[in-house]
């Protein structure tokens, strides 16, 4: 078996980004990494990011190590491009060259431009056979939220909604604070699970005052993602029993007035008399918030959906039946998948074209 043959590669480059997943929700803003040190063909370390601030997945992998007299003939895989500078940690490009690991193959380079090669240069300049490019698309799409981040400069954005058979996502009225469910418990479990791998939610004024949603991840073990709310003129501290306003989870409101921030509880103007979207994608890169579900109301996900800046759509189709009532947002897309939960159909729309936004 040749040692640097493509299967070879993927083999390990596959355990990296299996270790890599187990950050997700939990490493913002920092990317997912996972980091495997093979000799001859055996795993001897691994390691992954776990959270931002602490060790990467480099670090943690070479620590894993017990005989480190195998580095210097060892390979190092990771799925992402070493950094090679200082931040919260030492650059690991450098932690590599001290050690005098002499193979390193990487899925993808870091288009952050504090890294943006540079890790990859001070490799090989220094003598390290570096191999660039294996399973590019898995990696691709594992850090689909920190790429978008830096290449387009605004969060990775996913609509969620849950619609009828007939195409209705909630009657046409219902009484306040208690929203009318479509899909079954396994799917709401569902989406607290991707509440919690995301750094942040948006909800509509309508959507608050119709059915008074916690917007946490009470049903999954995880991080409860920041609260974003449109609501102009600030009616809804006219409601202070409203859930996000209970500061017990950190919410940001975008408003029209101006309002003093509390405690997990802050407001930001925008200018409604210009479209606001731009500017609301902008005070979220500013905060650095790479991901973004958009779960309602239907106003709010066809104003994304009319912008066209959405990345992926995802759509339960549940067993509730309505004759009437708010239809569904209405998009074009390019491709999708879809699964099954007990009785519950999920689809997941990608857009036909690059967001211009």
């Amino acid at each position: 078996m040749y040692f640097w043959g493509v299967k070879v590669h993927e083999k390990y480059m596959k355990r990296c980004l299996y270790l890599a997943k187990n950050g997700l929700g939990r490493t913002y803003p920092n990317p997912l990494v996972g980091c495997v040190l093979v000799y001859k063909d055996k795993i001897i370390g691994e390691g992954w990011h776990q959270k931002a601030g602490t060790a990467h997945a480099e670090v943690l992998a070479i620590r894993s190590v017990k005989n480190k007299a195998l580095l210097k003939k060892a390979t190092l895989y990771v799925n992402l491009e070493p950094c090679s500078h200082y931040g919260k940690t030492p650059p690991c490009s450098q932690l590599i060259l001290s050690q005098k690991i002499p193979n390193v193959v990487i899925g993808i380079s870091d288009p952050n431009p504090v890294v943006a090669g540079r890790g990859i240069q001070q490799l090989r300049e220094a003598g390290v056979k570096v191999q660039v490019g294996c399973l590019t698309k898995e990696c691709l799409a594992l850090n689909k939220r920190f790429l978008t981040f830096q290449r387009k400069k605004r969060p990775y954005i996913i609509l969620k909604w849950a619609q009828t058979a007939a195409g209705f996502i909630a009657p046409e009225t219902q009484k306040q604070g208690e929203p009318f469910w479509i899909t079954n418990p396994y799917s709401k479990q569902l989406v607290h699970r991707w509440r919690s791998e995301e750094q942040a939610l948006l909800v509509g004024k309508h959507t608050v005052l119709k059915d008074n949603p916690r917007l946490s991840t009470r049903l999954w073990h995880g991080p409860n993602p920041l609260r974003l709310v449109i609501d102009k003129e600030l009616s809804l501290l006219n409601h202070p029993d409203l859930h996000v306003l209970d500061q017990q989870q950190n919410s940001l409101i975008f408003c029209g007035v101006p309002e003093a921030d509390r405690p997990h509880l802050q407001f930001k103007q925008l200018d409604f008399s210009q479209e606001i979207l731009p500017a609301l994608l902008k005070h979220l890169y500013s905060l650095e918030i790479q991901s973004l579900i958009v779960e309602g109301g239907r106003n709010t996900l066809q104003h994304f959906i009319h912008q066209r800046v959405w990345d992926e759509a995802r759509v339960f189709t549940g067993a509730a039946n309505l004759s009437s009532g708010i239809k569904a947002p209405v998009f074009s897309f390019s491709s999708y998948t879809q699964e099954t939960w007990s009785q519950d159909r999920l689809t997941v729309y990608y857009p036909p074209k690059a967001p211009t936004l």
